[in-house]
Protein backbone atom coordinates (compact mmCIF):
# COMPACT_ATOMS: atom_id res chain seq x y z
CA UNK A 1 0.00 0.00 0.00
CA UNK A 2 1.42 3.44 -0.88
CA UNK A 3 2.21 5.89 1.92
CA UNK A 4 -1.01 7.73 2.74
CA UNK A 5 -1.34 10.98 4.63
CA UNK A 6 -4.17 10.50 7.10
CA UNK A 7 -5.86 13.19 9.11
CA UNK A 8 -3.93 12.36 12.28
CA UNK A 9 -0.62 12.36 10.43
CA UNK A 10 -1.47 15.65 8.74
CA UNK A 11 -2.03 17.21 12.17
CA UNK A 12 1.25 15.68 13.36
CA UNK A 13 2.97 17.20 10.33
CA UNK A 14 1.57 20.62 11.17
CA UNK A 15 3.06 20.28 14.63
CA UNK A 16 6.44 18.75 13.80
CA UNK A 17 7.91 17.24 10.59
CA UNK A 18 10.26 15.07 12.64
CA UNK A 19 7.36 13.44 14.47
CA UNK A 20 5.59 12.91 11.14
CA UNK A 21 8.64 11.22 9.58
CA UNK A 22 9.13 8.94 12.61
CA UNK A 23 5.50 7.81 12.46
CA UNK A 24 6.14 6.47 8.95
CA UNK A 25 9.71 5.18 9.21
CA UNK A 26 10.57 4.43 12.85
CA UNK A 27 7.32 4.05 14.79
CA UNK A 28 9.15 1.94 17.37
CA UNK A 29 10.70 5.19 18.66
CA UNK A 30 7.26 6.37 19.78
CA UNK A 31 6.53 5.31 23.39
CA UNK A 32 3.50 3.12 24.01
CA UNK A 33 0.31 4.90 24.97
CA UNK A 34 0.06 5.22 28.74
CA UNK A 35 -3.07 4.63 30.81
CA UNK A 36 -3.94 8.32 31.05
CA UNK A 37 -3.73 8.83 27.27
CA UNK A 38 -5.74 5.67 26.67
CA UNK A 39 -8.40 6.93 29.05
CA UNK A 40 -8.63 10.18 27.08
CA UNK A 41 -9.04 8.18 23.87
CA UNK A 42 -11.72 6.02 25.49
CA UNK A 43 -13.59 9.12 26.65
CA UNK A 44 -13.47 10.46 23.10
CA UNK A 45 -14.85 7.19 21.75
CA UNK A 46 -17.74 7.26 24.24
CA UNK A 47 -18.55 10.86 23.31
CA UNK A 48 -18.44 9.94 19.63
CA UNK A 49 -20.91 7.11 20.12
CA UNK A 50 -23.38 9.42 21.86
CA UNK A 51 -23.08 12.04 19.10
CA UNK A 52 -24.29 9.50 16.55
CA UNK A 53 -27.66 9.55 18.31
CA UNK A 54 -28.11 13.11 17.05
CA UNK A 55 -28.63 11.65 13.58
CA UNK A 56 -31.32 8.96 13.76
CA UNK A 57 -31.31 6.63 10.82
CA UNK A 58 -27.59 7.02 10.40
CA UNK A 59 -25.49 4.11 9.19
CA UNK A 60 -22.34 3.17 11.09
CA UNK A 61 -19.58 1.87 8.85
CA UNK A 62 -17.17 -0.60 10.50
CA UNK A 63 -13.63 0.78 10.45
CA UNK A 64 -11.53 -2.10 11.76
CA UNK A 65 -10.96 -3.14 8.12
CA UNK A 66 -9.33 -0.22 6.24
CA UNK A 67 -10.12 -1.39 2.71
CA UNK A 68 -13.55 -2.64 3.72
CA UNK A 69 -14.39 0.71 5.30
CA UNK A 70 -13.48 2.61 2.15
CA UNK A 71 -15.41 0.22 -0.10
CA UNK A 72 -18.48 0.28 2.13
CA UNK A 73 -18.37 4.07 2.27
CA UNK A 74 -18.33 4.29 -1.53
CA UNK A 75 -21.35 2.01 -1.69
CA UNK A 76 -23.35 3.78 1.04
CA UNK A 77 -22.77 7.31 -0.24
CA UNK A 78 -25.38 6.53 -2.89
CA UNK A 79 -28.07 5.99 -0.24
CA UNK A 80 -27.90 9.63 0.95
CA UNK A 81 -28.22 8.79 4.63
CA UNK A 82 -26.13 10.05 7.55
CA UNK A 83 -22.89 8.06 7.57
CA UNK A 84 -20.80 7.49 10.71
CA UNK A 85 -17.07 6.71 10.36
CA UNK A 86 -17.10 7.13 6.57
CA UNK A 87 -13.64 6.44 5.10
CA UNK A 88 -12.64 8.78 2.25
CA UNK A 89 -9.54 8.00 0.18
CA UNK A 90 -8.56 10.60 -2.41
CA UNK A 91 -5.22 9.94 -4.05
CA UNK A 92 -2.63 9.95 -1.28
CA UNK A 93 -4.78 11.52 1.40
CA UNK A 94 -7.25 9.70 3.61
CA UNK A 95 -9.70 10.73 6.30
CA UNK A 96 -12.40 9.10 8.33
CA UNK A 97 -15.36 11.39 9.00
CA UNK A 98 -17.20 11.19 12.31
CA UNK A 99 -20.53 12.07 10.73
CA UNK A 100 -21.24 12.85 7.07
CA UNK A 101 -24.78 14.21 6.82
CA UNK A 102 -26.61 14.53 3.46
CA UNK A 103 -28.29 17.85 2.60
CA UNK A 104 -30.34 18.90 -0.43
CA UNK A 105 -29.82 16.83 -3.57
CA UNK A 106 -26.05 16.49 -3.69
CA UNK A 107 -24.49 18.23 -0.69
CA UNK A 108 -23.02 16.96 2.56
CA UNK A 109 -22.24 18.44 5.97
CA UNK A 110 -19.22 17.35 7.99
CA UNK A 111 -19.76 16.99 11.74
CA UNK A 112 -16.59 16.40 13.73
CA UNK A 113 -17.13 15.26 17.33
CA UNK A 114 -14.72 16.33 20.05
CA UNK A 115 -14.78 15.80 23.80
CA UNK A 116 -13.53 19.36 24.22
CA UNK A 117 -15.75 22.16 25.55
CA UNK A 118 -14.42 24.92 23.26
CA UNK A 119 -13.31 25.38 19.66
CA UNK A 120 -9.53 25.15 19.23
CA UNK A 121 -7.33 26.00 16.25
CA UNK A 122 -6.33 22.37 15.83
CA UNK A 123 -9.99 21.43 15.43
CA UNK A 124 -10.29 23.86 12.51
CA UNK A 125 -7.24 22.34 10.78
CA UNK A 126 -8.60 18.86 11.52
CA UNK A 127 -11.89 19.58 9.76
CA UNK A 128 -10.18 21.51 6.95
CA UNK A 129 -8.24 18.36 6.04
CA UNK A 130 -11.45 16.31 6.11
CA UNK A 131 -13.23 18.81 3.88
CA UNK A 132 -10.36 18.89 1.41
CA UNK A 133 -10.19 15.11 1.31
CA UNK A 134 -13.94 14.86 0.65
CA UNK A 135 -13.79 17.49 -2.08
CA UNK A 136 -10.85 15.80 -3.80
CA UNK A 137 -12.93 12.62 -3.72
CA UNK A 138 -15.73 14.49 -5.50
CA UNK A 139 -18.18 15.27 -2.69
CA UNK A 140 -19.80 18.67 -2.42
CA UNK A 141 -19.40 19.95 1.14
CA UNK A 142 -21.96 22.51 2.23
CA UNK A 143 -20.98 23.27 5.84
CA UNK A 144 -18.62 22.09 8.56
CA UNK A 145 -19.57 21.70 12.20
CA UNK A 146 -18.00 20.78 15.51
CA UNK A 147 -20.06 18.85 18.06
CA UNK A 148 -18.51 19.81 21.40
CA UNK A 149 -19.36 18.99 25.00
CA UNK A 150 -21.77 21.42 26.64
CA UNK A 151 -20.30 21.75 30.12
CA UNK A 152 -23.52 23.40 31.36
CA UNK A 153 -25.52 20.26 30.66
CA UNK A 154 -26.82 18.56 33.80
CA UNK A 155 -27.63 14.86 33.72
CA UNK A 156 -31.19 13.87 34.58
CA UNK A 157 -31.72 10.12 34.25
CA UNK A 158 -30.66 9.02 30.75
CA UNK A 159 -28.07 11.08 28.88
CA UNK A 160 -29.74 13.47 26.43
CA UNK A 161 -27.39 13.86 23.44
CA UNK A 162 -29.16 17.05 22.34
CA UNK A 163 -28.34 18.60 25.71
CA UNK A 164 -24.88 17.09 26.02
CA UNK A 165 -23.59 18.62 22.78
CA UNK A 166 -23.18 22.15 21.48
CA UNK A 167 -23.01 22.32 17.69
CA UNK A 168 -20.69 25.02 16.29
CA UNK A 169 -20.69 26.13 12.65
CA UNK A 170 -17.00 26.51 11.75
CA UNK A 171 -17.40 26.69 7.97
CA UNK A 172 -15.87 30.17 7.59
CA UNK A 173 -12.90 29.31 9.80
CA UNK A 174 -12.31 26.08 7.86
CA UNK A 175 -12.35 27.93 4.53
CA UNK A 176 -9.84 30.45 5.92
CA UNK A 177 -7.28 27.86 7.04
CA UNK A 178 -7.77 25.76 3.90
CA UNK A 179 -5.77 28.24 1.86
CA UNK A 180 -2.49 26.58 0.93
CA UNK A 181 -3.55 23.15 2.20
CA UNK A 182 -2.41 21.31 -0.94
CA UNK A 183 1.01 22.90 -0.62
CA UNK A 184 1.24 21.76 3.00
CA UNK A 185 0.18 18.25 1.99
CA UNK A 186 2.83 18.15 -0.75
CA UNK A 187 5.53 19.24 1.68
CA UNK A 188 4.50 16.53 4.15
CA UNK A 189 4.46 13.84 1.46
CA UNK A 190 7.94 14.94 0.38
CA UNK A 191 9.07 14.77 4.01
CA UNK A 192 7.93 11.18 4.47
CA UNK A 193 9.55 10.19 1.15
CA UNK A 194 12.92 11.27 2.50
CA UNK A 195 15.35 8.68 3.80
CA UNK A 196 16.67 10.93 6.58
CA UNK A 197 14.81 12.10 9.64
CA UNK A 198 14.41 15.89 9.65
CA UNK A 199 16.47 17.74 12.24
CA UNK A 200 14.09 19.81 14.35
CA UNK A 201 14.98 21.75 17.48
CA UNK A 202 12.72 21.74 20.50
CA UNK A 203 10.13 24.50 20.63
CA UNK A 204 6.69 25.48 21.87
CA UNK A 205 5.25 23.17 19.22
CA UNK A 206 6.51 20.21 21.26
CA UNK A 207 3.60 20.81 23.62
CA UNK A 208 1.07 22.60 21.43
CA UNK A 209 -1.56 21.71 20.42
CA UNK A 210 -0.74 18.27 21.86
CA UNK A 211 2.03 16.96 24.08
CA UNK A 212 4.44 15.20 21.72
CA UNK A 213 5.34 11.69 22.96
CA UNK A 214 8.93 11.99 21.69
CA UNK A 215 10.56 12.81 25.02
CA UNK A 216 13.89 11.83 23.46
CA UNK A 217 14.09 15.27 21.87
CA UNK A 218 14.52 16.83 25.32
CA UNK A 219 17.03 14.34 26.71
CA UNK A 220 20.08 16.42 25.70
CA UNK A 221 19.19 19.09 28.25
CA UNK A 222 21.41 19.20 31.35
CA UNK A 223 20.35 19.00 34.98
CA UNK A 224 18.58 22.17 36.12
CA UNK A 225 17.92 23.24 32.57
CA UNK A 226 16.32 26.62 31.94
CA UNK A 227 13.05 24.77 31.27
CA UNK A 228 12.77 24.10 35.03
CA UNK A 229 12.77 27.83 35.75
CA UNK A 230 9.86 28.73 38.05
CA UNK A 231 7.04 30.11 35.87
CA UNK A 232 9.56 30.49 33.06
CA UNK A 233 7.04 30.41 30.22
CA UNK A 234 8.25 32.25 27.12
CA UNK A 235 11.42 33.26 28.95
CA UNK A 236 12.65 29.64 28.85
CA UNK A 237 12.64 29.55 25.04
CA UNK A 238 14.13 33.06 24.84
CA UNK A 239 17.05 31.85 26.95
CA UNK A 240 17.33 28.63 24.96
CA UNK A 241 17.46 30.56 21.69
CA UNK A 242 20.29 32.65 23.17
CA UNK A 243 22.25 29.45 23.77
CA UNK A 244 21.69 29.36 27.54
CA UNK A 245 20.86 25.82 28.70
CA UNK A 246 21.15 25.82 32.49
CA UNK A 247 19.73 28.15 35.11
CA UNK A 248 23.22 28.70 36.50
CA UNK A 249 24.29 30.08 33.11
CA UNK A 250 21.69 32.85 33.24
CA UNK A 251 23.62 36.15 33.51
CA UNK A 252 23.45 38.02 36.81
CA UNK A 253 21.92 41.05 35.12
CA UNK A 254 19.21 39.09 33.29
CA UNK A 255 15.68 40.26 34.14
CA UNK A 256 14.16 37.71 36.49
CA UNK A 257 11.57 37.72 39.24
CA UNK A 258 12.54 37.41 42.90
CA UNK A 259 11.44 33.76 43.11
CA UNK A 260 13.41 32.89 39.99
CA UNK A 261 16.48 34.50 41.53
CA UNK A 262 16.01 32.46 44.70
CA UNK A 263 15.80 29.31 42.58
CA UNK A 264 19.01 30.22 40.72
CA UNK A 265 20.86 31.01 43.97
CA UNK A 266 19.80 27.66 45.49
CA UNK A 267 21.11 25.74 42.48
CA UNK A 268 24.43 27.57 42.66
CA UNK A 269 24.81 27.01 46.40
CA UNK A 270 23.26 23.55 46.48
CA UNK A 271 21.39 24.58 49.62
CA UNK A 272 17.73 25.32 50.28
CA UNK A 273 16.45 28.83 50.86
CA UNK A 274 14.70 29.32 54.21
CA UNK A 275 12.68 32.37 55.28
CA UNK A 276 12.11 31.55 58.94
CA UNK A 277 9.91 34.58 59.53
CA UNK A 278 7.55 33.63 56.70
CA UNK A 279 7.47 29.98 57.76
CA UNK A 280 6.85 30.94 61.38
CA UNK A 281 3.98 33.21 60.39
CA UNK A 282 2.41 30.37 58.43
CA UNK A 283 2.84 27.84 61.25
CA UNK A 284 1.27 30.24 63.72
CA UNK A 285 -1.93 30.11 61.65
CA UNK A 286 -2.35 26.39 62.45
CA UNK A 287 -4.79 25.73 65.29
CA UNK A 288 -5.20 22.34 66.98
CA UNK A 289 -6.69 19.89 66.42
CA UNK A 290 -5.11 19.66 62.99
CA UNK A 291 -6.98 17.85 60.20
CA UNK A 292 -4.92 16.97 57.12
CA UNK A 293 -7.37 16.41 54.25
CA UNK A 294 -7.01 15.27 50.65
CA UNK A 295 -9.67 14.37 48.05
CA UNK A 296 -9.40 12.15 44.99
CA UNK A 297 -11.91 12.81 42.25
CA UNK A 298 -13.22 11.61 38.92
CA UNK A 299 -14.36 14.00 36.19
CA UNK A 300 -15.70 12.07 33.19
CA UNK A 301 -16.74 13.83 30.00
CA UNK A 302 -20.14 12.12 30.15
CA UNK A 303 -21.60 12.61 33.65
CA UNK A 304 -22.33 9.44 35.59
CA UNK A 305 -24.74 10.78 38.20
CA UNK A 306 -27.92 12.81 38.13
CA UNK A 307 -27.37 16.46 38.97
CA UNK A 308 -23.78 16.51 37.68
CA UNK A 309 -22.32 18.07 34.55
CA UNK A 310 -19.50 17.07 32.18
CA UNK A 311 -16.01 17.17 33.66
CA UNK A 312 -17.32 18.02 37.12
CA UNK A 313 -14.91 16.86 39.82
CA UNK A 314 -16.73 14.20 41.84
CA UNK A 315 -14.98 13.12 45.05
CA UNK A 316 -14.88 9.37 45.47
CA UNK A 317 -12.19 9.16 48.15
CA UNK A 318 -10.60 11.13 50.91
CA UNK A 319 -7.81 10.65 53.41
CA UNK A 320 -7.85 12.41 56.76
CA UNK A 321 -5.04 12.46 59.31
CA UNK A 322 -5.96 14.07 62.64
CA UNK A 323 -3.54 15.37 65.28
CA UNK A 324 -5.55 16.35 68.33
CA UNK A 325 -2.81 18.21 70.19
CA UNK A 326 0.82 19.20 69.88
CA UNK A 327 3.03 16.12 70.13
CA UNK A 328 0.13 13.67 69.77
CA UNK A 329 0.34 10.79 67.31
CA UNK A 330 -1.89 11.20 64.25
CA UNK A 331 -5.04 9.16 63.74
CA UNK A 332 -5.84 8.14 60.17
CA UNK A 333 -9.29 7.90 58.65
CA UNK A 334 -9.94 6.83 55.09
CA UNK A 335 -13.01 6.81 52.88
CA UNK A 336 -13.25 5.07 49.50
CA UNK A 337 -16.58 4.74 47.73
CA UNK A 338 -17.93 1.30 46.94
CA UNK A 339 -20.57 0.41 44.40
CA UNK A 340 -21.66 2.45 41.40
CA UNK A 341 -23.97 4.95 43.11
CA UNK A 342 -23.16 8.64 43.49
CA UNK A 343 -20.43 8.73 46.17
CA UNK A 344 -21.02 12.34 47.24
CA UNK A 345 -23.69 11.74 49.92
CA UNK A 346 -21.42 9.24 51.67
CA UNK A 347 -18.44 11.58 51.35
CA UNK A 348 -20.41 14.33 53.10
CA UNK A 349 -21.74 12.01 55.81
CA UNK A 350 -18.28 10.72 56.66
CA UNK A 351 -16.61 14.12 56.50
CA UNK A 352 -19.17 15.66 58.84
CA UNK A 353 -18.71 12.78 61.24
CA UNK A 354 -14.92 13.11 61.29
CA UNK A 355 -14.29 16.85 61.08
CA UNK A 356 -14.78 18.46 64.44
CA UNK A 357 -16.08 21.99 64.94
CA UNK A 358 -12.71 23.61 65.65
CA UNK A 359 -9.16 23.31 64.41
CA UNK A 360 -7.35 23.94 61.14
CA UNK A 361 -8.10 21.79 58.12
CA UNK A 362 -4.81 21.60 56.25
CA UNK A 363 -4.93 20.97 52.50
CA UNK A 364 -2.42 21.31 49.68
CA UNK A 365 -3.70 23.70 47.01
CA UNK A 366 -6.77 25.07 48.74
CA UNK A 367 -8.48 26.08 45.50
CA UNK A 368 -9.07 22.42 44.63
CA UNK A 369 -10.40 21.15 47.97
CA UNK A 370 -12.47 24.28 48.55
CA UNK A 371 -13.93 23.98 45.06
CA UNK A 372 -14.96 20.39 45.77
CA UNK A 373 -16.61 21.38 49.04
CA UNK A 374 -18.53 24.27 47.49
CA UNK A 375 -19.76 22.04 44.67
CA UNK A 376 -21.00 19.60 47.31
CA UNK A 377 -22.86 22.41 49.08
CA UNK A 378 -24.55 23.42 45.84
CA UNK A 379 -25.67 19.85 45.18
CA UNK A 380 -26.76 19.18 48.75
CA UNK A 381 -27.95 22.52 50.19
CA UNK A 382 -28.72 21.00 53.59
CA UNK A 383 -24.92 21.01 54.09
CA UNK A 384 -24.46 24.62 52.92
CA UNK A 385 -23.85 26.19 56.37
CA UNK A 386 -21.62 23.35 57.49
CA UNK A 387 -19.51 23.54 54.31
CA UNK A 388 -19.13 27.30 54.75
CA UNK A 389 -17.79 26.73 58.28
CA UNK A 390 -15.39 24.06 57.01
CA UNK A 391 -14.11 26.34 54.25
CA UNK A 392 -13.39 29.06 56.81
CA UNK A 393 -11.08 26.61 58.61
CA UNK A 394 -9.01 25.65 55.56
CA UNK A 395 -5.30 26.38 55.62
CA UNK A 396 -3.26 25.96 52.44
CA UNK A 397 0.06 24.16 52.96
CA UNK A 398 1.04 25.28 49.46
CA UNK A 399 1.46 28.85 50.77
CA UNK A 400 4.99 28.63 52.25
CA UNK A 401 6.23 27.04 49.03
CA UNK A 402 4.39 29.18 46.48
CA UNK A 403 5.59 32.23 48.48
CA UNK A 404 9.14 30.77 48.49
CA UNK A 405 9.46 30.87 52.27
CA UNK A 406 11.14 27.56 51.54
CA UNK A 407 12.73 26.42 48.30
CA UNK A 408 14.95 23.40 47.67
CA UNK A 409 16.92 22.82 44.44
CA UNK A 410 15.29 19.37 44.11
CA UNK A 411 11.92 21.03 43.56
CA UNK A 412 12.99 21.85 39.98
CA UNK A 413 10.94 25.03 39.86
CA UNK A 414 7.73 23.42 41.15
CA UNK A 415 5.77 24.00 44.34
CA UNK A 416 3.58 20.91 43.83
CA UNK A 417 3.21 18.38 46.63
CA UNK A 418 4.82 15.72 44.42
CA UNK A 419 8.01 17.83 44.22
CA UNK A 420 7.99 19.45 47.65
CA UNK A 421 7.49 16.27 49.70
CA UNK A 422 10.65 14.43 48.57
CA UNK A 423 12.66 17.66 48.45
CA UNK A 424 12.01 18.69 52.06
CA UNK A 425 11.53 15.28 53.71
CA UNK A 426 13.50 12.85 51.53
CA UNK A 427 10.38 10.72 51.25
CA UNK A 428 7.99 10.59 48.33
CA UNK A 429 5.76 8.20 46.43
CA UNK A 430 8.28 5.50 45.58
CA UNK A 431 7.08 1.95 46.02
CA UNK A 432 3.42 2.83 45.53
CA UNK A 433 1.53 1.15 42.71
CA UNK A 434 -0.53 4.34 42.26
CA UNK A 435 1.46 7.54 42.62
CA UNK A 436 -0.49 10.40 41.05
CA UNK A 437 -4.04 11.71 40.88
CA UNK A 438 -5.01 10.95 37.30
CA UNK A 439 -3.88 7.36 37.63
CA UNK A 440 -5.92 7.07 40.82
CA UNK A 441 -9.05 8.34 39.06
CA UNK A 442 -8.60 5.96 36.14
CA UNK A 443 -7.93 3.00 38.44
CA UNK A 444 -11.08 3.72 40.45
CA UNK A 445 -13.23 4.01 37.32
CA UNK A 446 -11.75 0.78 35.94
CA UNK A 447 -12.52 -1.38 38.96
CA UNK A 448 -15.86 0.26 39.74
CA UNK A 449 -17.50 0.48 36.33
CA UNK A 450 -16.03 -2.48 34.47
CA UNK A 451 -15.94 -6.22 34.97
CA UNK A 452 -12.87 -7.10 37.05
CA UNK A 453 -12.14 -9.93 39.43
CA UNK A 454 -12.71 -9.50 43.13
CA UNK A 455 -8.98 -9.97 43.72
CA UNK A 456 -8.06 -7.17 41.31
CA UNK A 457 -10.73 -4.91 42.77
CA UNK A 458 -9.38 -5.44 46.28
CA UNK A 459 -5.79 -4.85 45.18
CA UNK A 460 -6.60 -1.56 43.43
CA UNK A 461 -8.66 -0.34 46.38
CA UNK A 462 -5.77 -1.05 48.73
CA UNK A 463 -3.41 0.84 46.39
CA UNK A 464 -5.81 3.80 46.26
CA UNK A 465 -5.98 3.99 50.05
CA UNK A 466 -2.18 3.88 50.31
CA UNK A 467 -1.76 6.62 47.71
CA UNK A 468 -4.31 9.03 49.15
CA UNK A 469 -3.00 8.31 52.64
CA UNK A 470 0.53 9.21 51.54
CA UNK A 471 -0.70 12.66 50.51
CA UNK A 472 -2.04 13.52 53.97
CA UNK A 473 0.73 11.71 55.85
CA UNK A 474 3.21 13.59 53.68
CA UNK A 475 1.64 16.89 54.68
CA UNK A 476 2.27 16.01 58.35
CA UNK A 477 5.93 15.31 57.55
CA UNK A 478 6.21 18.64 55.77
CA UNK A 479 4.76 20.59 58.71
CA UNK A 480 7.16 18.79 61.07
CA UNK A 481 10.12 19.75 58.86
CA UNK A 482 8.97 23.36 58.72
CA UNK A 483 8.72 23.44 62.52
CA UNK A 484 12.24 22.06 62.83
CA UNK A 485 13.56 24.76 60.50
CA UNK A 486 12.18 27.46 62.81
CA UNK A 487 13.74 26.08 65.97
Amino acid sequence: MPQLLSKSKYLAGLQCPKYLWIQFHEPERIPEIDAVTQYIFDQGHLVGELAKELFPGGIEIPYDDFIGNISKTKELLKERKPLCEAGILAGKIYSRIDILNPLNEDEWDIIEVKSSTSVKDVHIHDVAFQKYCCEMYGLKIRKCFLALINNKYVKNREIDPHGLFDIHDITDEVIAVSEGIQNRIDIMLDTVKGSDCPEVSIGKYCREPYECPLVECWEFLPEDSIFTLYYGGKKCFDLFNEGILTITDIPDDYKMGEKQRIQRACIISGEPFVNKEGIGEFLSSLKYPLYFLDFETIGPAVPLFDGTHPYQDIPFQFSLHVINSEGAAPDHFSFLASGTDDPRPSVLTELKRLLGDIGSIVVYYQGFEEGILKELALAFPEYENWVAQVCNRLVDLLTPFSMFYYYHPLQKGSASLKKVLPAITGQGYGGLEISEGQSASIAFLAVTYSDVSGEENQKVREDLIKYCGRDTEGMIWIVEKLRNLCQ
